[in-house]
């Protein structure tokens, strides 16, 4: 990871809350903004963030999310995930982050991701890979 990526550095994202980012198990008049998509939200626009002072060869991997998801947001409106890099640690990232609607604050998040080295992951994959097959887990 670049030293270019300092606390204080800020992103910001827009999403639509589409039928797939909301839940379904209490009807279609009850649809809302789902917190796993919350947090799948979160996660994609801090790594964008990382993307762009990453290395060649770089990436980001999400680590520990917590979140408070604060009101409802119903289909069809936007949310903007605004991130703030709140501490940098070697490869450690720590975000502090806040999720708006058109009428106000729906959450906030702190959210910590890792630099990682895409060669150096893939062999740490395979490796549990064929782990995971001599124990019959795959």
């Amino acid at each position: 990871m670049k030293d270019t990526l300092q606390a204080g550095a800020t992103v910001s994202a827009r999403y639509t809350v589409d039928k797939e980012k909301t839940i379904d198990f209490m009807g279609d008049e009850l649809r809302v903004y789902a917190t796993p998509m919350m947090v799948m939200d979160v996660e994609r626009t801090c790594r964008e963030l990382m993307v762009e002072h990453a290395d060649e060869g770089e990436d980001s991997v999400g680590a520990r999310v917590e979140i408070d998801h604060m009101g409802p947001t119903l289909m069809g409106m936007w949310v903007e995930v605004s991130a703030t890099v709140a501490e940098v640690d070697g490869p450690k990232v720590v975000f502090e982050v806040e999720i708006h609607d058109a009428l106000g604050q729906v959450g906030r998040s702190r959210h910590t991701r890792f630099a990682i080295d895409k060669a150096k992951q893939k062999g740490r994959l395979e490796k549990k890979a064929a782990q995971a097959k001599e124990a019959g887990a795959l």
